[in-house]
C-alpha cells in the first residue's frame, strides 16, 4: 500500500494562491494577454485578472505586476476594468513611484464613450491620494462636473471633497467649491445635487477655521432660499441624502412662526417613512425648530409618539434599541406625555438583553401615581427570570420607582417579599434598595428592621449586599436586640472577608452600636479597632486610625462625629447633570443618544465641532496652571494627612524632616506592615496589632484601651546604649602594632608646614580594637 501524500506536499488550490511563484506566474499571463486581439482575449483577462484580486485579497503582495496591469487596462469589458481599478487604488498609495503609470490610462478612460467607465476612472483618479497628482486631477473634475451624465457628474462631486482633502490650495484655487454650489442649485437630478450639498459642506466647514469668506458660504446654506429649495425636492432624495438635507434643515434659523409652519406642513409625510433614520431626522427638526415656542413642542411630543412607538415593535433589536434610546432622552424631558403607554415598554421575551434593560429603564422614568402598580406588578414578575442582570435590574427599578414617592406602601411590601426570595443576589439587591429607603423614608424603620433582622449574615455572600445589612445594624442597633452579637460573630471572622467595602462598613457599624449599646459592644469595638489597624488596606487601616484617635481625644466629639442626628434624604444625586442632558439633546439623531454621552467624550479631537465645553475631561493638559493644580492637591493631601497625627507624631515628622531624612507615611500593604505600620501609629495603636517590639504610652492611652479590653500592659523604659569610651592607656608590643597597622586604613592626614617650608612631624589617627590612638612620625 502506497504511503499517505502530506499535507504540505499537497498542491495549491486555484483559491489559495502559493506566493511568489503564483505572482510571477500571473505575470508572464498578463505580458502574453497584453495587446492581445484573440476572440476570446477578454475572458482570458478577466480570469487572470480574478486570479490578481484572489491573491491581493489574500494579503500577497502583487505590486509586481504593476506594469502589466496597466498594459492589460487597455479593454472594453466594464468588470476587467473595475477590477484593474480596484487594484490601482489598492497599490499606489503604498507605491507612490508606481503611481505615475497608471495616470495616463486613467485620463484615458476619463474620455471614454461610455459613462460608466468615465465615472470609474474618475473615481479611481481622485482615489489615488498621491500629493504629487493634484495637477492631474483638476482638468477631470471641472470636465466631470459638467459632463451630461448624473453618475459622472454625482462622483466628480465627491471627487471635488477628497481633492480638498489632498491638496487644499489646488482646490479652491481651481473655484471648485462655487462650481459645486451652482450645480447644486441647477442639476436636475437629486443624487448630485446631494453630493454636492455633502462636499460643500465638508469643505467649507474645514475651510472656516481660516477664512471669512467660507464662513460666510456656509451660513448661506441655511439660508431660506437654498433650505426651501431642498426642502420641496426631498421626495426625490435617496433615503441617506433626505437626512442630509433633514440635519441642514435643523440647524436654520426661521425668521418668524409661518416659516416654522411651512417647514413641518412640507415634512409631515417623511414621519411615516419606513426609514428609522429619515423618521428621527425629522424629529429633530420638529424639536428643534419649536424649542421657542412651548405649546407648539408639547404638541410636537404627542405627534412623534406614535411614530417612534412604531418602529420600537418593527424591525431589527439593533433598530429598536436605537429608537428605545431616542425615546428615553425624550422621555427624561416630558415624562408624562409616555405615561398612558407604559405597556409598549414591557419586556418581550425574544428581545435581547440590552432591549429589556432599557426598557425597565423606560418604566422607571414613565412611572406615576395611576401606573405605578400596573409597573410594579409587571417589574416583580421580572425579578424571578433566568437572565440574572435583567432580574437585577428589575429588582433596582422597583426600587428607583419607591424613591419617586410613588405608592411606597405597596411598594414596600413587594421589596420584603423579595427577601423571602431564596437566592442569594435577589436578597442582596432588595438590601440595597431597603437601605436606601430607610434613608429617604425613615418612618418604615420598624416595619423592615422586622424581617431584615431575621436574615443571617452567613447567607449573604455579595459584599454590596453585606455591606447594605451591616449599615442597617449599626444605624438600628437600638431597634435590633442581637445587633451588637451579629456584629461581633462578623468582627471574628474578619480574616476571612476579603472586601474592603464590607470591613469599612463594618468599622462604622460596631462604633454607632458601641455609643448605642456601649456594655455589649464594648469587646467588639476593641477587636474591630485592632483587627483594622492590622489591616493591610490604606482606607480599612486609616478608618480604624481615625477612630481610635478620635476616641483617645474625646468620646463625645466621637459620637457627634460618628453618629450625627440624621436628617432623610430628600433627593438622590443623578447620573448625569441637566447641562449634559441638554448637550445630548442637541445632538439627536447621533451616536451621543445611544451613547449617553455628548460627542466630546468618544471622539478624536479634529472630529470635535468648535465649541467649548466645561465638563470636558478629555482635553487635560500638563501646563503650568495644571501642575500648579496638581501641587496645591498634594499640599492639601498632606495636610489632611496630618490631622490624623497626634502632637507627638507631627513634632517627630518636623524633627526627622528638618534633619535630612526621608521619612515615608505610606503602610506597607503586605510584608513590610510590622515596621511601616510602627511608623505611623503611636505606641499603644503599635501594641493593638501585636509587633512585639517596646511601646510607650501615656495613662490616657492606657484608661481607653483598657476601656475596649485591649489589654495594654506598661513596658518600662529601656537602659539607653553604652557611650562610646576611649582607652587613655593602650598597651601593644612591637609585633603586633606592625601588624594591626598594616590592617588598618589610613583615617586622616595631616601636614602642616613651617614658614620656612620646614617638614615636620607628621600625627596619624589610626583606630584598632581597642580604640583611637594618634601616632607621630618624622617626614
Amino acid at each position: 500500500m502506497a504511503p499517505t501524500v502530506p499535507s504540505a506536499a499537497k498542491s495549491a488550490s486555484p483559491s489559495q494562491p502559493s506566493g511568489k511563484s503564483e505572482v510571477a506566474d500571473l505575470k508572464q499571463q498578463l505580458r502574453q494577454l497584453a495587446g492581445s486581439r484573440a476572440p476570446d482575449a477578454d475572458d482570458q483577462r478577466r480570469d487572470v485578472f480574478k486570479r490578481v484580486i484572489s491573491c491581493m485579497t489574500a494579503g500577497i503582495d502583487v505590486s509586481a505586476a504593476f506594469g502589466e496591469m496597466v498594459l492589460c487596462s487597455a479593454t472594453s469589458d466594464v468588470v476587467t476594468k473595475k477590477m484593474c481599478y480596484l487594484y490601482v487604488g489598492v497599490h499606489a498609495r503604498a507605491h507612490p513611484d508606481l503611481a505615475l503609470l497608471t495616470i495616463n490610462f486613467l485620463q484615458r478612460d476619463c474620455r471614454d464613450q461610455d459613462p460608466t467607465i468615465r465615472g470609474l476612472a474618475l473615481r479611481s483618479l481622485c482615489s489615488l491620494r498621491v500629493r504629487n497628482l493634484v495637477e492631474y486631477l483638476v482638468t477631470p473634475l471641472t470636465t466631470g462636473l459638467k459632463d451630461p451624465s448624473a453618475y459622472v457628474r454625482m462622483i466628480a462631486a465627491v471627487g471635488a471633497a477628497k481633492l480638498y482633502h489632498i491638496s487644499a490650495t489646488a482646490c479652491i484655487d481651481a473655484d471648485l467649491p462655487a462650481s459645486l454650489k451652482a450645480l447644486m442649485l441647477s442639476d436636475p437630478d437629486a443624487q448630485v445635487v446631494a453630493n454636492c450639498l455633502h462636499s460643500l459642506q465638508e469643505i467649507w466647514t474645514l475651510e472656516a477655521a481660516n477664512s471669512e469668506a467660507a464662513a460666510r458660504e456656509i451660513e448661506t446654506l441655511y439660508s431660506k432660499p437654498v433650505v426651501f429649495y431642498l426642502l420641496n425636492k426631498i421626495k426625490e432624495f435617496s433615503e441617506w441624502a433626505q437626512c442630509l438635507v433633514l440635519e441642514l434643515a435643523s440647524k436654520f434659523l426661521p425668521s418668524d412662526n409661518n416659516e416654522i409652519f411651512d417647514i413641518m406642513n412640507l415634512l409631515e409625510d417623511r414621519l411615516q417613512h419606513a426609514n428609522g433614520a429619515v423618521v428621527l431626522s425629522t424629529i429633530k427638526v420638529f424639536l428643534h425648530l419649536t424649542m421657542s415656542m412651548t405649546d407648539v413642542h408639547q404638541q410636537v411630543y404627542e405627534r412623534i409618539k406614535a411614530p417612534l412607538l412604531t418602529l420600537v415593535g418593527a424591525g431589527s433589536p439593533e433598530q429598536s434599541y436605537a429608537v428605545l434610546c431616542h425615546l428615553h432622552l425624550l422621555v427624561m424631558r416630558a415624562p408624562m406625555l409616555f405615561s398612558s403607554d407604559y405597556k409598549s415598554f414591557y419586556c418581550q421575551f425574544s428581545d435581547p438583553s440590552y432591549v429589556k434593560k432599557l426598557k425597565l429603564e423606560m418604566l422607571t422614568a414613565i412611572a406615576n401615581e395611576s401606573n405605578t402598580y400596573e409597573i410594579v406588578t409587571e417589574l416583580c414578575e421580572y425579578a424571578g427570570n433566568v437572565d440574572v442582570p435583567i432580574a437585577r435590574e428589575s429588582i433596582r427599578a422597583v426600587g428607583k420607582i419607591a424613591l419617586q414617592q410613588y405608592d411606597v406602601n405597596a411598594i414596600v411590601d413587594r421589596l420584603l417579599q423579595f427577601l423571602e426570595m431564596d437566592k442569594d443576589f435577589v436578597t442582596a439587591e432588595t438590601l440595597v434598595l431597603v437601605k436606601d429607603l430607610l434613608r429617604k423614608y425613615p418612618q418604615w424603620s420598624h416595619d423592615c428592621i422586622a424581617v431584615v433582622g431575621n436574615i443571617s449574615s452567613k447567607n449573604i455572600q455579595e459584599p454590596k449586599g453585606k455591606a447594605a445589612l451591616i449599615w442597617m445594624l449599626g444605624e438600628y442597633s437600638q431597634d435590633m436586640h442581637d445587633a451588637p452579637y451579629v456584629l461581633e460573630s462578623l468582627v471574628e471572622n474578619w480574616d476571612e472577608e476579603h472586601s474592603p467595602e464590607v470591613r469599612l462598613h463594618l468599622l462604622t457599624a460596631v462604633m454607632k452600636c458601641f455609643f448605642k449599646r456601649p456594655p455589649e459592644t464594648q469587646k467588639a469595638l476593641g477587636a474591630t479597632l485592632a483587627a483594622g489597624l492590622s489591616d493591610t488596606h490604606q482606607d480599612v487601616h486609616d478608618r480604624a486610625l481615625f477612630y481610635y484617635r478620635l476616641l483617645q481625644y474625646d468620646p463625645a466629639v466621637a459620637e457627634r462625629v460618628v453618629n450625627p442626628p440624621k436628617q432623610a434624604v430628600s433627593v438622590f444625586a443623578d447620573t448625569q447633570s441637566s447641562e449634559m442632558k441638554d448637550r445630548i439633546f442637541d445632538e439627536f439623531n447621533s451616536l451621543s443618544v445611544v451613547y449617553q454621552k455628548p460627542s466630546y467624550m468618544f471622539t478624536d479631537k479634529e472630529h470635535r465641532g468648535p465649541f467649548e465645553y466645561s465638563e470636558d475631561l478629555t482635553n487635560l493638559t500638563v501646563g503650568t496652571e495644571a501642575q500648579e493644580n496638581v501641587i496645591s492637591a498634594q499640599r492639601y493631601q498632606e495636610n489632611d494627612n496630618d490631622l490624623l497625627l497626634s502632637t507627638s507624631d507631627k513634632e517627630d515628622n518636623g524633627t526627622r524632616a528638618s534633619n535630612g531624612s526621608a521619612t515615608s507615611t505610606y503602610n506597607a500593604p503586605s510584608d513590610l506592615i510590622g515596621s511601616s505600620l510602627i511608623s505611623s501609629q503611636t505606641p499603644a495603636e503599635t501594641s493593638l496589632i501585636n509587633t512585639g517590639g517596646p511601646t510607650y504610652s501615656s495613662q490616657s492611652n492606657f484608661s481607653l484601651d483598657d476601656l475596649l479590653g485591649l489589654g495594654v500592659t506598661e513596658t518600662p523604659t529601656p537602659p539607653p546604649p553604652p557611650a562610646l569610651t576611649l582607652n587613655s592607656k593602650p598597651v601593644l608590643d612591637p609585633g603586633t602594632f606592625q601588624r594591626k597597622w598594616g590592617q588598618l586604613a589610613l583615617a586622616l592626614t595631616q601636614d602642616p608646614r613651617t614658614s620656612t617650608s620646614t617638614p615636620c612631624c607628621v600625627k596619624f589617627i589610626r583606630r584598632d580594637a581597642e580604640g583611637w590612638q594618634v601616632v607621630e612620625r618624622d617626614p
